[in-house]
């Protein structure tokens, strides 16, 4: 649904013979999400939660773990409060009090899941990294101030994984054990435990979070500058993909989303402002 209006106005643009994009379609759209909304205030990925988490002891499966039920996940609330904000935006009069109610609680399950080490666990990708860019843009696009504690409680996290080399890496153990992944993504990404799409997630969540640490968020984007290749390519590094928990997936595409994506971001945001503070050539 984000998509749609900016589409529209594209089309509308470019091809005026064709159909206008009706406003009944955005509302259609906006009542689905409403009515997928779990009573814990979370979005799961395809229907709401119908049973309770100990039916997993009845898990038939040796290989996919937490399959039994549709859960309420980080990544599905993030994007339904970001379509629900953005519909609202733009029909601020379509059921009003409903919309606003929705994003509010799923602003609290945000909040609720979060970890007390500021964390959130992925369940779609390798993991904290990736799921804690989720929640940061999930909070703010609810409504929360970016002097929050929880978004501050999300950057300390963050910061504290990073390494010496200026990035971020884990690899999917973090999934299935649901604890970062001690190496890091020593195995498959450099000798530091970096990988190329974990710094770019992790640049990305502390970019929209603003914190105040911009040496830090400055080595990271050094790093992923030094990782590009002369091709402008980024390295294919370790499975960055999972789902159920164990099965991991390659993603070839996130190699050069995520770190241009954090760059984009860095250079649109970050680098003027950086560069007038301390009078410095830019990265």
């Amino acid at each position: 649904m984000l998509a749609l209006r900016p589409l529209g106005a594209l089309a509308r643009a470019q091809w005026p013979a064709r159909p206008h994009m009706e406003d009944q379609r955005f509302f259609d759209a906006a009542n689905v999400i409403l009515t997928l909304q779990n009573t814990d205030g979370g979005f799961a990925t395809y229907e709401n939660n119908r049973g309770y988490a100990w039916f997993e002891w009845l898990n038939p499966s040796e290989v996919f773990g937490d399959i039994m039920i549709d859960y309420s996940y980080v990544e599905c609330t993030n994007a339904s409060i970001g379509a629900l904000a953005a519909f609202h935006k733009a029909f601020p009069a379509h059921r009003r009090a409903e919309v606003r109610r929705a994003i509010s609680r799923a602003r609290q399950f945000l909040l609720d899941i979060q970890r007390p080490d500021g964390s959130w666990y992925g369940s779609w990708g390798c993991c904290f990294t990736y799921a804690s860019w989720f929640g940061v843009e999930g909070l703010l696009q609810a409504g929360e101030p970016k002097n929050s504690p929880h978004l501050a409680k999300a950057c300390s996290f963050l910061l504290a994984h990073q390494n010496p080399n200026g990035g971020w890496g884990e690899d999917f153990t973090s999934c299935y054990n649901k604890a970062y992944a001690p190496k890091g993504m020593q195995l498959f990404g450099d000798d530091e435990g970096s990988a190329v799409v974990c710094t770019g997630w992790a640049l990305l969540a502390l970019m929209a979070a603003g914190t105040r640490d911009v040496a830090a968020v400055q080595r990271g984007v050094k790093y992923l500058m030094a990782r590009q290749l002369p091709d402008g390519d980024f390295p294919q590094e370790g499975i960055a993909g999972v789902f159920n928990r164990a099965c991991g997936i390659t993603y070839t595409a996130y190699r050069n989303v995520f770190p241009l994506w954090a760059l984009g971001r860095y250079a649109a945001e970050y680098e003027p402002h950086v560069v007038r503070a301390v009078g410095s050539t830019a990265i």
